[in-house]
């Protein structure tokens, strides 16, 4: 493994790919360069001098400006080096070409055809409540079915979605509440849902059952608590007749152009953005070139860099929708007197990253080189295959949540300093880098710190990567679903009753 990395030729910094002592002398572009401080792993050095205000350089754009003179050596961090963020923007149309670099391969996966057209890498008897009231009614019909059918249930696994929301919600709080469960409610992953209310909740179910739409009745049904004497008993019946409709569902092979995959990033570090996101960005192409759809959220960690993405945009009317997208969302920081820049977590810090563009230029790797081809609004799905934006916050669990409810099959999760948390559709925990791997093999999935190593192929690692989520798709679990770490989370931004 190399000692350090100059991403692109313009940084007037490198990444220390180890820890690295006070004194030691590298060698960068012919020159000597003598280390002033010691420098953990991921983080920066100067390798030229930096006046104050000047920019630092990684990633070939501005991650911020100094604070002071940084000499050759000296370590670039958060003691010497501040944000440019600040504000809302203007922005100018200015569209670049993207070219898909993968070709269709015509591979397939094995999933489960629905009958509204759409396919479910999971085939799952989901309890959806429509309030948090009856989250533990939920979970006693669910033992109830478990102890009565063993081992014998067609089911992937069944999850009841606890949330603690559904009344005492106004406006936003209670449409978002709404719709995140109303999709969920209709996503292929699902091969059967009871919908679960109380009775007396702001959430009403007939109100809800109207919004569901077209509906399969023999795998969707429907519980008001209060109306019946025995909701336990009822509720099994109703439960029983969806594995009648579901026992015999059997995968089949369908393109990979079906495939809806999240991309997600969380504790991240300063390998984020040169192994696992990176590669996450190739696998969104590659997926992208077999007729499939990505999807990057978590906005915040796309200020700084959101002009590459608009750069990306389909057309203008897409470029004003991610302009929107970004603005958007800084005037919500900034209604709630909060600073747009303030979203490095002490371990994104502590792992080297210094400041929101830093993260953002790593995040935003994620999409790799495609067009935007559309914006979503939080609470809607997906209408067009390609790279789509999603309005979300960076919280894993909220922004998770999220893609799932928009029809991600699946949410690939990069991270350095490690999670185990996942959604209510398969999380696949991809590392940043070998230590964390090796450390957390019961959390982590996959391994794209192996990209740091000597003579590793990126389309190598890509390959494998693309073999491994096939097979996940396929029916592999990942450790979220090992460890039955499964949650959701709704975005809230008003009041409670």
């Amino acid at each position: 493994m190399k000692d350090f990395l100059q991403i692109h030729q313009n940084d007037n910094i490198i990444l220390a790919l180890r820890d690295i002592n006070v004194g030691e002398t590298l060698q960068i572009n012919g020159s000597n360069l003598t280390v002033k401080a010691d420098i953990s792993r991921g983080h920066k050095i100067a390798i030229a001098e930096i006046r104050e205000k000047d920019d630092i350089i990684k990633y070939g754009y501005p991650i911020g400006h100094a604070l002071t003179t940084i000499h050759p050596g000296e370590h670039v961090h958060t003691h010497n080096t501040k944000t440019n963020l600040s504000g809302t923007e203007e922005y100018t149309y200015a569209p670049k070409t993207s070219v898909v670099p993968y070709k269709n391969e015509q591979r397939t996966f094995k999933g489960y055809p629905r009958a509204n057209g759409k396919v479910g890498i999971r085939n799952e008897l989901w309890i959806v409540p429509t309030v948090g009231c009856v989250n533990g009614i939920a979970e006693k019909i669910i033992k109830r079915f478990e102890k009565h059918v063993g081992e014998n249930s067609p089911f992937d696994n069944v999850l009841v979605l606890k949330h603690n929301y559904g009344c005492s919600q106004l406006g936003d709080d209670h449409e978002n509440t709404k719709q995140i469960l109303l999709n969920a409610v209709n996503h292929p992953n699902a091969g059967g849902v009871l919908v679960l209310g109380l009775g007396c909740e702001n959430n009403e179910l007939p109100e809800f059952k109207r919004a569901l739409g077209a509906i399969d009745e023999n795998r969707v049904k429907f519980l008001i608590s209060q109306a019946v004497t025995d909701e336990i008993e009822e509720g099994f019946k109703l439960v029983m007749e969806i594995y009648e409709s579901a026992k015999e569902d059997k995968r089949e092979e369908v393109p990979l152009s079906e495939l809806k995959i999240g991309l997600k990033c969380g504790g991240s570090d300063g390998f984020s953005g040169i192994t696992a996101n990176p590669l996450l960005g190739r696998f969104s192409d590659y997926l992208i070139g077999q007729g499939g759809t990505t999807v990057l959220t978590e906005v915040p960690e796309m200020f700084g860099a959101e002009k590459i993405l608009m750069e990306r945009a389909a057309n203008e009317e897409v470029f004003q929708k991610i302009v929107s997208l970004i603005n958007d969302f800084k005037d919500y920081f900034l209604q709630h007197n909060q600073p747009v820049y303030e979203n490095p977590s002490p371990g994104n810090k502590a792992g080297g990253i210094t400041t929101l563009e830093d993260k953002s230029l790593g995040c935003t790797q994620k999409a790799g080189t495609s067009t935007v081809v559309d914006v979503l609004k939080y609470g809607e799905v997906l209408k067009t295959n390609g790279l789509n934006l999603l309005s979300a916050p960076g919280n894993d669990l909220i922004a998770s949540t999220a893609l799932a409810a928009a029809g991600c099959q699946m949410v690939l999760f990069t991270t350095g300093r490690g999670t185990p948390f996942g959604t209510f559709v398969p999380t696949m925990k991809v590392s940043t880098n070998t230590q964390i791997y090796e450390l957390k093999p019961h959390w982590m999935d996959f391994n794209a710190g192996i990209l740091l190593e000597d003579g590793v192929s990126e389309e190598q690692v890509l390959m494998e990567f693309v073999d491994y989520i096939i097979s996940v798709a396929s029916g592999e679990w990942v450790n979220n679903e090992k460890n039955d770490f499964r949650e959701i989370s709704i975005f809230k931004t008003g009041v409670t009753l």
